[in-house]
């Protein structure tokens, strides 16, 4: 059937947090202000990572979390695609699955949100012991680098629940994706953004990541008026780099890229989850060559070391 036919419907699969909805709505929107003739309907569902919400992302070790119900779906022809944070996808998509678009990337930062009494001040400013809450290894690793003298506890829930959590008192400030709270309309809670030499951000954070069937021409010509080339050259190279180290989303990686003309510039780190060891570099060239940029870059870091730190978080994680 044409893309074009006014009788067609897409269905668009998202999960049913409320910042999932808000990106797939918008998505929606934006397809159909493009395409009139068809109807996109939006499907929302739970994912394994929206119902299990009492164990640390990082102890259940599993790369598809929010995603796999998703793509399921997919592939049984029940939604034709689905809207992820990109920083949520894993690399290696599941045989029959492409990333048929990259949307253009908001602020990719990690932000700072402080309980009230310590409004006006910056993370370098609290006090020792000051509690951090925090659900990714990778922001936890950095801040224990920066910040040993802080304490770290782990948070899970959506972005208005983990809110709720440190205004009540149970913790003294959170980190979390500046893009989420910008698409939230809650930027007036960020304090302080992380700048990139103290938090590399994560794969892909800030960009919408929207999956489709490979080979689904239609489906494909659709997304096309949403991608974003600065923005897809970018995470294509961040994601190359993760993928070669093959690390999930729970794992202390962080990278922060830039374009300078038709010049990609790729910084990443591996670090222990103690905040010990940090392995650091970067590697630049032509945007075209993004995912062989990103395989280099994790070769650097390998050469220094980067894979003995992954093997042992890894081990310690089928540890228990």
């Amino acid at each position: 059937m044409s893309v074009a036919s006014p009788t067609r419907t897409i269905r668009i699969g998202s999960r049913k947090s409320q910042l999932a909805l808000v990106q797939t709505h918008w998505v929606q929107g934006e397809l159909q202000r493009h395409f009139p003739d068809i109807t996109f309907e939006v499907c929302a569902i739970e994912t394994q990572g929206d119902k299990v919400l009492d164990v640390a992302l990082s102890k259940i070790g599993d790369k598809g979390l929010f995603t796999r119900e998703l793509e399921d779906g997919m592939r049984d022809g029940i939604y034709d695609l689905a809207v992820h944070s990109l920083k949520d996808l894993p690399t290696r998509l599941p045989e029959g699955l492409t990333l048929g678009c990259v949307t253009e990337r908001v602020n990719p930062a990690d932000a700072v949100v402080l309980h009230a009494q310590h409004k006006g001040k910056t993370i370098d400013q609290l006090p020792a012991g000051a509690v951090i809450g925090t659900s990714s290894l990778r922001r936890l690793a950095q801040l224990r680098y920066h910040y040993p003298h802080l304490s770290f506890k782990d948070i899970r829930g959506n972005v208005n629940t983990r809110l709720k959590k440190l205004d009540s008192g149970e913790y003294d400030a959170t980190i979390l994706a500046a893009a989420g709270l910008q698409r939230m309309d809650l930027a007036d809670r960020i304090d302080q953004l992380l700048p990139s030499d103290v938090s590399l951000h994560a794969v892909g954070q800030g960009a919408l990541g929207i999956e489709c069937r490979e080979g689904d021409e239609d489906i494909l010509r659709v997304l096309k008026v949403l991608e974003h080339e600065p923005s897809k050259w970018r995470c294509l190279a961040e994601r190359a780099f993760l993928r070669d180290l093959e690390g999930g989303c729970q794992v202390p990686i962080g990278v922060n890229t830039s374009l300078e003309g038709d010049t990609l510039i790729l910084a990443g780190l591996v670090a222990s989850v103690d905040g010990k060891q940090l392995i650091k570099d970067t590697v630049s060239g032509p945007h075209t060559s993004a995912e062989d940029l990103g395989t280099e870059l994790a070769q650097k870091l390998r050469a220094q070391g980067a894979q003995e730190i992954l093997n042992e978080i890894l081990a310690q994680v089928n540890r228990g």
